[in-house]
């Protein structure tokens, strides 16, 4: 990690008693603060680079920050207040190692491959949060090349930037110096630094999964746009069928605050020129928004066989969702009851691609894994482009330059192995081949055409609600919105193993473009319950 500058509060710090609330405060509160001038800005990116050098770096060592931005404390002015026109000015913000900075911070995605690497420019949605005032503190570690490089690979861990903790079970580690809880992947830094008070929020990815699980068990609120919504350029890729960014925050609020910025069209990605979206996502934030709403709940105890997200639910898992929807009943919810048996489709045949599980670390190394043919042929594609047209001072090109580095660097590059980019090497890279296209179709078959559109129209649904993270394969398939919600704790076991209790989050899922419905959703469910609390263990400095 870069050297914290400014890392000591100077004499522009306000009071103790501000920043203790500032600590773990919604980002919409930091706005507020900056805007009546009870916190300037340099104080507050001051105090963030502060508990960074004491939570992230030392104490619990967290390592969600892979990088700090050499260059923070250049938008931190006296006088830097939000307004209309720059609604962020002088709020902290991470990005993730896999979003392009064209400034002194490298863009790896946590690869030693792509160490030094850097860009020609900023990616799309940095310019955005560059012209609405906000301060890139730095670069959030992850899953190195967004979870696709290794079979078995823990979330949150990179060979560049090493393991991300979960602020809520930071002491419990393995044998092999992997957490007991883990962080959730792929945006894992991204999703702790949050969740710990690092920033005031940060800008994580996914292509399935990857801002809905370390959301989920890091008590944060994320929205997993319409693919299209947000701007992929500049942006390293996994899969261009559904990449896309999405903000992590502590409330709706800040969600949908975020989103009105980095919800905009762009030539450089033709996918957003389909875009559409309200003036305002935070208008219609109410409490009696749930009101009316028909929620589908996509569990059938009548029919077990077919009861695929609810139904091998673990008791605690099952008590919080059946509270979350007893809630969502008493806030005037029309609650659908129906199974969704398409999921039994997805990754059904010639949707996966068999690959030979090498990972030395592995407990089922030797056997074989069907990861998504889609992801595979994407990757290299997509990849090679990126590398082609965005990366700087580097000499890696392509998906095997990054395959033969690792190779000539195993000691330190390949602890978990790189099966998914021996296999990924192996396809065209033109997206060619006749096994993609059918793969790809019936994709959007299961996922959208027989499973979200036919399951919301038969019942005539406003959203989806499924627990945590098992949701996100089909909406992700369909292109589809998710927006999560803190739901409560469960009790601390996490794989077999005991830990702290830990965070749960609910789902809310709909149609392309209804980002705007679901987070008024989601907001009036978040009012009802409040279930978010801090992690323990990480008091103001």
């Amino acid at each position: 990690m870069s050297e914290l500058p400014g890392a000591g509060l100077t004499e522009r710090t306000p009071s103790a008693p501000t920043m203790q609330m500032l600590a773990h405060a919604p980002m919409s509160d930091i706005v507020d603060a900056l805007a009546g001038g009870r916190i300037t800005a340099r104080a507050l990116a001051e105090f963030y680079l502060a508990r960074i050098a004491v939570y992230d770096r030392d104490g619990p060592k967290l390592n969600s920050v892979r990088a700090l931005n050499p260059d923070a404390l250049a938008g931190t002015l006296d006088g830097t207040r939000p307004s209309v026109q720059r609604p962020l000015a002088g709020v902290p913000i991470l990005l993730k190692d896999n979003i392009a900075t064209g400034d002194e911070q490298p863009t790896t995605a946590g690869s030693l491959a792509l160490e030094g690497a850097h860009a020609r420019d900023d990616a799309t949605i940095v310019k955005l949060l560059r012209s609405a005032g906000a301060v890139l503190l730095g670069k959030a570690n992850l899953t190195e090349f967004a979870n696709m490089l290794a079979i078995d690979m823990p979330s949150g861990y990179s060979s560049l930037g090493g393991q991300v903790k979960n602020p809520y079970s930071p002491g419990l580690m393995d044998e092999h110096g992997i957490p007991v809880l883990t962080p959730g992947g792929s945006s894992s830094g991204s999703a702790v630094a949050v969740a710990a008070g690092l920033c005031a929020a940060s800008i994580g990815t996914e292509t399935s999964g990857s801002l809905l699980f370390p959301a989920s068990l890091n008590g944060l609120v994320t929205v997993k746009p319409t693919v299209g919504l947000i701007s992929r350029a500049g942006i390293l890729p996994l899969a261009h069928s559904q990449d896309t960014a999405g903000p992590m925050t502590r409330t709706v609020r800040d969600a949908a605050m975020l989103l009105n910025v980095l919800a905009a069209k762009d030539p450089l990605d033709p996918v957003t020129q389909a875009q559409r979206r309200p003036a305002d996502y935070t208008a219609g934030l109410a409490s009696d928004a749930v009101k009316g709403a028909r929620i589908g709940v996509p569990s059938d105890p009548a029919d077990p066989l077919n009861d695929c997200y609810y139904g091998k639910l673990l008791p605690d898992r099952f008590k919080l969702m059946t509270e979350t929807i007893k809630t969502l009943e008493d806030l005037g919810a029309v609650i659908v009851r129906a199974n969704m048996p398409t999921l039994g489709w997805i990754g059904g045949p010639g949707t996966t691609m068999a690959v030979l599980n090498c990972n030395p670390l592995s407990s089922q190394k030797g056997t074989v894994v069907r990861p998504p043919v889609v992801f595979l042929y994407e990757l290299k594609s997509d990849l090679n482009l990126y590398l082609r047209d965005w990366a700087t001072n580097t000499d890696i090109k392509t998906i095997a330059d990054v395959v033969a580095f690792n190779n000539a660097n195993a000691g330190k590059a390949l602890r978990f192995g790189q099966d998914f980019f021996l296999a990924a090497d192996l396809t065209r890279g033109d997206l060619s081949e006749r096994v993609y296209k059918s793969a790809r179709a019936m994709d959007l078959l299961s996922a959208k055409t027989h499973g979200m559109d036919a399951y919301m129209n038969r019942h005539e649904l406003d959203a989806v609600l499924f627990p945590g993270a098992t949701g996100a394969a089909i909406a992700a398939k369909a292109g589809y919105p998710s927006v999560m919600v803190p739901g409560g704790f469960i009790s601390g076991t996490f794989d077999g193993k005991d830990t702290p209790d830990y965070p749960l989050g609910v789902t809310f899922a709909g149609r392309a473009w209804s980002e705007h419905k679901l987070l008024r959703l989601a907001y009036a469910f978040e009012q009802a319950s409040n279930a978010r609390k801090p992690p323990p263990g990480l008091p103001a400095l």
